[in-house]
């Protein structure tokens, strides 16, 4: 294999492909990338058994072939090249190395045999279908900080992707819960996707497929089985093994009787909420809330640090109520806010709150209260 590759072209699919590599294992081909270069594009493959990244760049072949070197150090080797610099990829296979070149700048890197590599199999999809990328993204974006760290709820360790039934209309749903908060996400059902099975996309999986998702216009063209996830663009495509396990029934959760009604510009709220918290304790940061006749008071109360207080206007109607919160979890789902305003439905002080970005219920969360 011998191909010229402009750097910053070479970088940007250099680092999206390493990033799915973990730092510690101990099978040594997981710690490599897979170069293959053919017909004026080379592709860069890395994997770590779960999930899969393919990256596609234009390339002027000189010499089709593969090889695979270490992800991690190749990647810091073009990132240190100067910008605009022409690089060089030459394979020798009777050394077992390979000569990068850019320039004065001259390195050999010990390859190991491309038969070694672990390619994962392709899956039969039952539903394939395209998606605006930002579509793809809001339904992530604003789900994924629910997400559960705890392993041995492993089944709540990821977003839940599936259609869904919203006042007879079917919607494209991602869901994520930890037991103390839970996003649920909507956007309109893509033409394809209505015989989707739904599927637990991992927390590693949904960070890698933000870097699908930087360009708004991309159509990002999604394949789903009962086993993996395939998300793809023209250049590069990611496939995941999807969580086994069974995601609960998370409507039992959403509160649908909360009659009172609390309406904050959101980013004021936020801010508020942050201000307030700085007092607090790392271990529980909570927040106590205090509304009455349009009047919101935030406040802390610290032991060892002291007191904080912040009094908002709000529309408030309702009779008075006291309930408090987990700072963090406040602000995680104050900051989803796209709208100016965030309505907050309350019950009594003992159960789950509902917030909605104004009037729009394609997006609904919901934070578990806390005492004060």
């Amino acid at each position: 294999m011998k191909i010229s590759i402009e750097r910053g072209t070479l970088l940007r699919a250099v680092a999206r492909a390493q990033s799915v590599v973990e730092r510690r294992n101990t099978i040594p081909i997981l710690a490599n990338v897979l170069i293959e270069a053919d017909d004026g594009r080379v592709s860069f493959r890395a994997t770590d058994l779960d999930i899969e990244v393919v990256d596609h760049a234009p390339a002027e072949v000189e010499r089709a072939g593969a090889t695979t070197v270490n992800a991690v150090m190749f990647h810091e080797i073009v990132r240190k090249l100067p910008d605009g610099a022409l690089v060089t990829l030459a394979d020798d296979s009777a050394t077992g190395s390979l000569r990068v070149r850019a320039g004065r700048s001259q390195f050999d890197l010990t390859t190991l045999p491309r038969q070694d590599f672990p390619v994962m199999a392709d899956a039969a999809y039952t539903a394939e279908f395209s998606i605006p990328a930002q579509a793809l993204r809001r339904l992530f974006d604003k789900s994924k900080f629910a997400i559960s760290t705890e392993e041995t709820r492993y089944y709540l360790n990821g977003v839940y992707m599936h259609v869904a039934e919203t006042q007879g209309a079917r919607t494209l749903r991602c869901v994520a819960t930890d037991g103390h908060r839970l996003a649920r996400i909507d956007a309109d059902l893509p033409d394809g996707a209505e015989g989707m099975p739904g599927v637990i996309v991992p927390r590693k999986a949904v960070a890698e497929l933000r870097k699908l998702l930087e360009v708004d216009d991309t159509p990002i063209q999604v394949s789903v089985s009962n086993t993996k996830v395939r998300f793809a663009t023209d250049e590069i495509a990611l496939t995941s093994k999807v969580i086994d396990g069974t995601f609960p029934d998370y409507s039992r959760v959403i509160p649908q009787n909360n009659s009172r009604k609390l309406e904050v510009d959101a980013a004021d709220f936020a801010r508020a909420v942050d201000r307030v918290a700085t007092v607090s304790s790392e271990k529980s940061r909570a927040v106590k809330m205090q509304m009455e006749d349009d009047r919101l008071v935030l406040s802390v109360t610290a032991p060892d640090s002291g007191n904080a207080e912040e009094e908002l206007a709000v529309a408030y109607a309702d009779e008075k109520l006291e309930i408090g919160f987990n700072a963090k979890y406040l602000l995680e789902i104050a900051n989803q806010v796209d709208r100016e305003n965030a309505v907050f439905l309350f019950n009594t002080s003992g159960d789950p709150t509902l917030m909605r970005e104004g009037n729009d219920p394609s997006a609904v969360y919901v934070v578990m209260p806390m005492r004060v």
